[in-house]
């Protein structure tokens, strides 16, 4: 009987946590609420920040608050024309760059926003940032964070003690958050999204750019660029993130969509 009761109660709990993401329309199972997300990324983000290092370059610290913010007004106003006006309470912006050689940036939940400045050497234009900073605000609109967690929180708990979990343990979503997040006191390396993740925001990234004004034909530059600076290829089975020759020939499929839906927009 406590097996089909428990059974019921999880049910229960994956109908009422049904959402679709903005933009693609995708289904996704949110178990943890905003606030308890927001809450454990926040925590997250200030230990990193306590450690970071502000960079010394000062164009681009001010391309990158520029671009951020061009994005971040598209992102509120598309929310705005679309029925979601609530979801604009989950963010509170801020653009950063920091002082590390890596070529990376990430975005956490609430519209927290690092770049390092080892990126900025493969930027030649706020288009191109546009193409990294899309890309990492879509995947907070489209709350992949949350969709780890949940994921994490089915895996770790399982469906007998899920009810207690979401109940209000808030220590044990900290911890979630801490593997979720992954950032490393150093650097501050999230841990990778998988690949429908990375595909999903590379898409929804190049409607944002281009809802911003930006022109989405650097997208397919860009990572070319990203491609021919890296290290030797992982392959893609062993690797959460696409092949930068999937994400590519994607980007190039995507594109002449995105122009005519979204240029000018």
């Amino acid at each position: 009987m406590k097996q089909i009761i428990g059974l019921v109660v999880t049910a229960l709990i994956f109908l009422s946590s049904c959402s679709s993401v903005p933009i693609t329309g995708r289904k996704q199972i949110l178990l943890v609420s905003d606030q308890d997300v927001l809450s454990s990324s926040l925590t997250e983000y200030s230990n990193y920040m306590k450690t970071a290092k502000a960079s010394t370059n000062k164009n681009g610290a001010a391309m990158v608050t520029r671009v951020g913010k061009k994005i971040a007004a598209a992102t509120e106003q598309y929310l705005k024309n679309n029925g979601l006006s609530s979801e604009i309470a989950n963010f509170a912006w801020e653009f950063n760059l920091v002082n590390s050689a890596e070529v990376n940036a990430f975005c956490m939940p609430g519209g927290k926003i690092v770049v390092y400045d080892g990126l900025l050497k493969l930027v030649s234009s706020d288009d191109d940032l546009a193409v990294v900073l899309g890309h990492e605000v879509a995947h907070a609109v489209a709350k992949h964070s949350n969709e780890r967690m949940s994921q994490q929180v089915m895996a770790q708990y399982g469906s007998q003690i899920l009810g207690g979990v979401l109940a209000g343990q808030s220590a044990a979503l900290q911890q979630l958050g801490s593997t979720v997040y992954g950032l490393g006191a150093q650097y501050g390396v999230m841990l990778p999204f998988s690949r429908k993740h990375e595909s999903e925001a590379d898409y929804m990234g190049l409607i944002l750019m281009t809802m911003a004004g930006y022109n989405p034909n650097n997208a397919i530059t860009f990572w070319q660029k990203m491609s021919a600076n890296g290290q030797a290829s992982v392959p893609e089975f062993m690797s959460s993130h696409p092949s930068d020759a999937t994400r590519i020939s994607n980007l190039k499929k995507h594109l002449p969509e995105v122009l005519q839906k979204y240029k000018n927009k």
